[in-house]
């Protein structure tokens, strides 16, 4: 609990406004502290471009493969007005630990840490990571940087997001636009004065609804609650005055689609449908990334860090509707699952908090699986 109070206590916000964006460096130090002294490997990677951001690789064992396990340092901001305590003092009240971080997702890192509490190399067979990454609640720049890198891991992941303990072998992705048109204001008096963009920004709403309805009748996962890809108009602004003909308009647009749909090709759906809808009408189209996005992630049912997550907890892997850094690490070639103490119904809420009920069995879990991948022979598919 020590270790999960001293997390608490070292902000480390990420957020795309910069007055609320704090670096990871502090925690990423105490990190690297804990796990050289559990006799760990640690490398602290600078992540270009964005100063103050830090990944953490730290490695107990030799050889190809084993198990990583896998944390975003990042909180998200927090209104101080909302909470009841100290957000960055760790609090204990009716068998809960409140803090900023508790659920989503610090406290992991010292479930993982004491997991592995004892383990020497010559323990291992194949290789225990425990990696660290940065501003997964804005830019997802941690997960990047190892991707463009094409760093190798491991052979499988868990990400202990909360979950309940519960295993998720899929989510949905997810992207967001904006989509301006530009005309030419005039006089409200005579139309033949201007080119509303308000009114184009009407054809484009109808072509968005069309191409929505379309993709659902086209794609279907009855694993989601949500079994569908859902496109949300999320905000819209456009002109000035009444009596002007609006001359530029805004739309704000929110994607998710389903494992298996291609953001960029979806991307290049909605640019061409707009463009052909809107051909002749004199007015600019621009469509400009709000967020580049979060690919959809699916793992294998029948992988065995999959299989062997199932038979631990006795639960199906299932699928949700948020994104993590998962599908950064399947492109790295690292069968990823998620799974992790705390759930996701406390995260980025005021009063965030995680059982205690949940950090023995965490602990334990992590344990087997570390026994698992990392000590027994190879596991399988079969397992």
């Amino acid at each position: 609990m020590t270790m999960i109070a001293d997390l608490i206590g070292t902000p480390s916000m990420s957020s795309v406004s910069p007055a609320f964006d704090i670096g990871n460096g502090p925690v990423i130090e105490k990190l690297a502290s804990w796990l050289k002294d559990a006799g760990f490997g640690v490398e602290i990677l600078p992540i270009q471009g964005y100063p103050g951001k830090f990944n953490l690789i730290a490695v107990l064992g030799r050889g190809e493969g084993g198990l990583v396990l896998s944390g975003h340092t990042d909180t998200v901001p927090y209104d101080e007005n909302r909470w009841s305590q100290d957000p960055f003092r760790l609090t204990e009240r009716d068998q809960r630990l409140y803090g900023l971080g508790t659920a989503d997702m610090k406290s992991f890192f010292a479930l993982a840490i004491e997991a592995a509490r004892g383990l020497r190399h010559a323990d291992l067979k194949r290789p225990l990571t425990i990696l660290a990454t940065a501003d997964e609640e804005s830019s997802m720049c941690g997960a990047q940087a190892l991707l463009d890198q094409g760093r190798r891991l491991g052979d499988y992941a868990v990400i202990g997001e909360p979950t309940g303990m519960k295993p998720i072998r899929m989510h949905k992705g997810i992207f967001m636009d904006a989509i301006r048109l530009t005309g030419r204001a005039g006089h409200s008096s005579d139309p033949a004065l201007g080119n509303s963009a308000l009114e184009g920004m009407h054809k484009v709403l109808g072509e968005l609804l069309a191409w929505r309805s379309e993709l659902q009748a086209k794609h279907r996962n009855p694993a989601f609650a949500v079994p569908v890809p859902t496109l949300n108009l999320g905000h819209i602004h456009g002109g000035d005055n009444p009596n002007r003909i609006c001359g530029q308009c805004e739309l704000h647009i929110d994607l998710r689609p389903l494992p298996g749909m291609d953001q960029g090709e979806l991307r290049a759906q909605v640019r061409n449908r707009l463009e052909t809808g809107l051909a002749g009408s004199g007015l600019q189209l621009e469509i400009l990334p709000l967020f580049e996005g979060i690919p959809a992630m699916e793992t294998a049912a029948q992988s065995a860090i999959v299989r062997a997550a199932e038979q631990l907890t006795g639960s199906e892997a299932q699928a949700v509707a948020f994104g993590t850094e998962a599908p950064y690490l399947n492109a790295l070639g690292v069968e990823t699952l998620v799974m992790g103490p705390g759930h996701i119904d406390q995260a980025h809420q005021p009063d965030e908090y995680i059982a205690l009920d949940q950090l023995h069995p965490g602990v334990d879990l992590l344990r087997s699986l570390i026994q698992r991948f990392c000590m027994e022979s190879a596991p399988s598919e079969d397992a």
